[in-house]
């Protein structure tokens, strides 16, 4: 896949917008377990210490592990669908962290191993670690709005000055890819290579989905709306870009997560719908 040549580079502020870093070696995989059961209404830290995430070698603008836990598929399955879930993009929907952490234990469980699964609970620590939580990563960036997709360059910025007002909320960053935590994420999609990319957010209480496939009509309490395509979002760069099914789950309130039964609902037509659209071979033409 081609980048961007402007990706090598990295800017040290946007708009004097800076948060402070912590020190690479104060942050540890244990104390955003701990971070979280503090943040978090009913979060327990010992099931996210349990769950033995593993912190990725980049880090966060604010030198915040990226965390990520691998599912493997059940041996007998030679050439496996892979499942991509990603939670905590905006660090403010604190509620997309913690249904992605209630998967987790569903999965601990081995009785999905018909996919290979990679999770990436909280891929904006330092938005949500914030004083008060925020959309944005450390550099004031909208990290989806900051995904490589090919016309970035020619919308991103014109579409956040024009269409959203130049919203700070909504700023998708100085160049495409231009955030850690953006990179990383490609990158997690380059070497993983999903069959399908799942992202939790709130509030709409809807559900989203970009991408070739016929979409899921419902997911739990959740009903098909599509809201469009951003530039640089992850529908627009993994959805109409790469041709992946990014199935975007939009949860009815941020600050308070559905109930494990109501989770659990969502979970079952997820896998629902990856068993008649992911699984199953496409028809013969």
């Amino acid at each position: 896949m081609v980048r961007p040549a402007a990706l090598a580079a990295l800017l040290l502020g946007v708009a004097g917008y800076v948060q402070a870093a912590a020190p690479a070696s104060a942050v540890t995989a244990e104390s955003v377990c701990r971070g979280l059961s503090e943040r978090l209404r009913n979060f327990d830290a010992q099931p996210c210490r349990d769950a033995e995430l593993i912190a990725a070698k980049p880090a966060s603008v604010g030198k915040r592990p990226l965390l990520y836990r691998d599912f493997p598929a059940a041996a007998a399955i030679a050439v496996p669908k892979r499942v991509l879930i990603l939670g905590g993009i905006h660090g403010d929907e604190l509620s997309s962290v913690s249904v992605v952490f209630q998967w987790i234990e569903l999965l601990k469980s081995g009785r999905y191993d018909r996919y290979a699964w990679r999770v990436l609970p909280l891929t904006n620590p330092d938005g949500l670690f914030a004083k008060a939580s925020t959309r944005v990563n450390a550099r004031g960036v909208d990290l989806n709005r900051n995904f490589p997709s090919p016309k970035w360059s020619a919308q991103a910025l014109a579409y956040w000055k024009k269409k959203a007002k130049s919203d700070k909320r909504r700023y998708p960053g100085p160049e495409a890819a231009s955030e850690p935590e953006t990179r990383w994420i490609v990158e997690q999609i380059e070497q993983f290579r999903p069959d399908a990319i799942v992202s939790v957010h709130a509030p709409y209480g809807v559900l989203d989905f970009d991408g070739p496939q016929d979409p899921p009509k419902k997911l739990g309490y959740l009903r098909l709306q599509p809201l469009g395509v951003y530039p640089g979002s992850l529908g627009d760069y993994a959805g109409l870009s790469l041709k992946l099914p990014v199935i975007t789950l939009e949860l009815p309130q941020a600050q308070t997560s559905p109930s494990a039964s109501q989770s659990g609902r969502i979970w079952s037509d997820l896998l629902t719908w990856l068993d008649k659209t992911i699984a199953m071979p496409p028809p013969a033409r």
